[in-house]
């Protein structure tokens, strides 16, 4: 059967502080949180004094007030400690306490603390750092107090300082004590104070030995300055006027102290208002006593002072004077060390013309040595070096004959690719062509929410440049397929039957060099045309970063040359009237991701006759000037351009890389051609010929760059760069999205789509080719891993992460 341990009775010393008591209540249970104990609370309540009072009219001796006051005063006093100390007891909670009242009066609290730990007796004490200093908060009071109970205490009692809640630890060294808490932080030290004599011990130092001699300040006033005599009279003197002043600064604080306490008790005073007139007239009286002797004690204090005054002037005289003596020393010590680093600085400098010297001597034989012993490797390696060239002669021979072979292989394979390259375009422009025979009038009206959506509300951001100009264009997301919408222009003030003419002529036309359209909208009114990634012819030619942007070769041009004509010559053939555009520039022309050139811009007219269409041809003119030279021409000295080889030469736009002579020049004669074409002129020169001359231009270009015999661009021409990376081979986009594959499928139809794109197709219900529009047979998806190994490779090949 278990028997209960015995309570063991902890002793807390704390004060009024409630913070701090609660502290060191929590402190102590947490501690002793697993054994039985008692708490015994040694409350120390405020500094009472039985020989007078604090009132708010100032201090009174305790025999001029009567017994029933001072009763009230005390009962007051004691209520409020009762009130502190059952809060106390109350935050112990369910561990036993009780209260303990400590009456300590003048003496001082460690003393009264000490005389309980003997007479309880104590075996555990805790008690609160700031118990040991509750009236004049200095820390230096605290601190000796902790050390005295440390040292005074009996073996038997086992002490605890908390402070703020931790445990600090009491250390004592050599010349300072100080308290630190269990984390090794500094809570508080104490310095042994240095004596007076020592210091001045220190700023004289030849008389620190000698015997002082006292005079008075008078006596030493009529000298000026002193000398080593007499400040040795004097470093007694001093030495009591400064322990003088330590007293007085300690009388200060315990002045100041006990204004402290009377401020703290005047409150309670202020409660005894119904006090009889008598009483109060004889308060006044003794307050009128008082005042007086305060007033005299002030004029004492004040002759004091001014004695004080004059000693301290005597002092800092001397001082004064010492110090000035001293600083005459150290200006001779700097002067003296200064002579002696000159001295010191020219030794080293005749140290360092010998060591210089003695190096310059060891440079001269090093190459020396060096020479002979490069003489003897060079003979050794001489014989070595014959033999190894003529291996190396005869290995060069063998290289030369294989890279010949390579040469030849490499040849044949990039005639091949670039036949690849041609034919997949090719086969891109008639799939495109086809789709969009396919999809003749098809076209969709879009809501105006759509719109909104598509353009995230018209958003800035999505907003088209063209040569830094904003345009009404914004670029848009329409199933996933990006889109240019075009804004009605609102000065033009289209009616709504003009607007819907002109969607139905867009609609009409299909061509693979025509901007096709995907639909419109009514309110807004705009008009959902293909993007094209690459923008404007004009913004490449004419851009001040082309090489940056998307240069294009002299191939290229002359292809783009080419698909425009070829755009062109089917608006004039178009049935069952011609169009012609109006307005043809390098801004009205567009181009896809693989510079497929497509027109736009062109507006209906009622008229269409043969001088509007010879407009559009001097229009085409001026176009290809302007891919030939990259400048924007004026009209005037074109022609004179054209016919002088030279002057062609040195206008031809090096961007473009060197331009075969013969084509510049060939196509330099098809401009002027139609710049000059007039009513009354060639009325055979039309733009079906004008295409068949086109054409001859374009298949000399392909032959020659098949054959090899001229090259794009010059080696490390940015445009060169930027050519290659726009010529991506089309197969690698899939034909829905328009973007670069990353998990290619095959459908049924034979073509690749990304796998994406495809389902999305299939899941909104079409069962129909994207490119045939035949209807499928399955819808079965079978991953094109070849594809997907040539793309990676191409990313590879350029650096660019896929």
């Amino acid at each position: 059967m278990e028997t209960d341990q015995p309570a063991e009775r902890i002793f807390v010393a704390i004060g009024t502080d409630l913070n701090d008591g609660f502290a060191t209540l929590e402190w102590v249970l947490k501690k002793w949180n697993s054994h039985p104990i008692k708490i015994v609370i040694l409350f120390s309540d405020n500094y009472i004094c039985r020989d007078y009072v604090f009132t708010p009219i100032g201090k009174i001796p305790a025999s001029s007030v009567r017994e029933e006051k001072l009763k009230v005063l005390e009962k007051s006093e004691e209520a409020k400690s009762d009130k502190i100390l059952s809060k106390y007891i109350a935050f112990c909670g369910k561990v036993k306490a009780e209260g303990l009242r400590i009456d300590r009066y003048e003496e001082p609290i460690h003393k009264v603390v000490l005389g309980l730990i003997t007479s309880l007796p104590i075996t555990k004490l805790v008690m609160a750092f700031s118990l040991l200093r509750p009236l004049s908060w200095k820390s230096r009071t605290a601190m000796n107090a902790s050390f005295y109970l440390q040292s005074k205490k009996p073996n038997f009692c086992e002490l605890f300082v908390i402070f703020n809640g931790k445990l600090v630890y009491l250390k004592e060294e050599t010349n300072e004590g100080f308290i630190e808490d269990d984390q090794g932080v500094i809570v508080a030290r104490i310095k042994e104070r240095p004596s007076f004599k020592g210091w001045i011990g220190k700023f004289f130092p030849e008389n620190a030995n000698g015997k002082n001699h006292c005079e008075s300040p008078s006596s030493s006033s009529a000298s000026n300055g002193g000398t080593p005599d007499q400040w040795e009279k004097y470093g007694e003197e001093i030495e009591n006027y400064f322990n003088e002043l330590s007293s007085s600064i300690a009388n200060e604080g315990n002045s100041e102290e006990a204004n402290d306490t009377s401020i703290s008790i005047s409150p309670e005073l202020n409660m005894a208002e119904n006090m009889a007139a008598a009483e109060k007239i004889e308060i006044l009286e003794i307050k009128i006593r008082d005042t007086r002797e305060s007033i005299q004690s002030n004029k004492e204090e004040a002759r004091a002072n001014a004695e004080k005054c004059a000693k301290a002037k005597w002092a800092i005289g001397l001082c004064t004077a010492r110090a000035n003596d001293l600083e005459a020393r150290i200006h001779e010590e700097i002067a003296k060390r200064m002579d002696l680093q000159k001295d010191l600085d020219s030794t080293k400098e005749e140290l360092f013309e010998i060591q210089s010297e003695v190096e310059e001597k060891r440079n001269k034989l090093n190459p020396i040595l060096e020479l002979q012993r490069e003489l003897s490797n060079k003979l050794q390696l001489s014989t070595l070096a014959k033999s190894r060239v003529e291996s190396q002669l005869e290995k060069a021979v063998r290289n030369r004959a294989e890279m010949v072979q390579e040469i030849e292989e490499l040849r044949r394979q990039r005639d091949v690719l670039q036949r690849r390259i041609e034919f997949c375009k090719e086969k891109d422009a008639i799939g495109m062509a086809n789709r969009l025979n396919d999809l003749c009038f098809d076209y969709r009206k879009f809501t105006a929410a759509e719109i909104r959506a598509a353009t995230d509300d018209f958003s800035e951001c999505l907003r088209l440049k063209s040569a830094a100009d904003w345009t009404n264009v914004y670029r848009g997301r329409v199933n996933r397929t990006t889109v240019a919408i075009k804004l009605s222009n609102s000065d033009a003030a289209l009616s709504q039957d003009t607007f819907l003419e002109k969607v139905k002529l867009l609609g009409h036309i299909r061509h693979p060099h025509i901007l096709g359209m995907i639909g419109f909208c009514t309110e807004p009114k705009c008009i959902v045309f293909e993007y094209m990634h690459n923008g404007c012819l004009r913004d490449i030619l004419f851009s001040n970063h082309r090489g940056r942007n998307h240069g294009l070769n002299w191939h290229a041009r002359i292809r783009v040359a080419a698909e425009v004509c070829m755009g062109l010559s089917f608006l004039h053939k178009a049935k069952p009237k011609p169009l012609v555009h109006g307005n043809l520039n390098p801004s009205k022309i567009l181009l896809d991701r693989n510079n497929v050139a497509r027109i736009h811009g062109f507006k209906p007219c009622p008229c269409n006759d043969a001088s509007r269409m010879r407009a559009d041809i001097r229009a085409f003119g001026t176009l290809l000037l302007q891919l030939l030279t990259g400048r924007n021409w004026a009209r005037v000295g074109e022609e004179a351009i054209m016919v002088d080889g030279a002057s062609l030469t040195e206008a031809l736009d090096k961007m473009a890389g060197p331009w075969p002579l013969d084509l510049a020049m060939e196509l330099g004669g098809i401009a002027s051609c139609c710049l000059a074409i007039d009513e009354s002129l060639d009325k055979e020169f039309s733009s079906t010929s004008l295409m068949r001359r086109i054409e001859r231009v374009r298949e000399n270009a392909d032959e020659l760059l098949a054959n090899g015999e001229c090259l794009l661009a010059a080696d490390g021409d940015s445009s060169t760069e930027v050519s290659v990376e726009s010529n991506v081979p089309s197969v690698f986009y899939c034909p829905i999205y328009q973007d670069i594959m990353k998990n290619p499928r095959i459908a049924a139809d034979g073509f690749s789509y990304e796998l994406e794109a495809i389902e999305e197709w299939l899941r909104t219900g079409h069962d129909t080719s994207p490119m045939t529009n035949l209807r499928l047979k399955h819808k079965q998806l079978t991953p094109n891993h070849t594809l997907r190994s040539l793309i990676q490779d191409w990313h590879n090949k350029r650096s660019i992460p896929y």
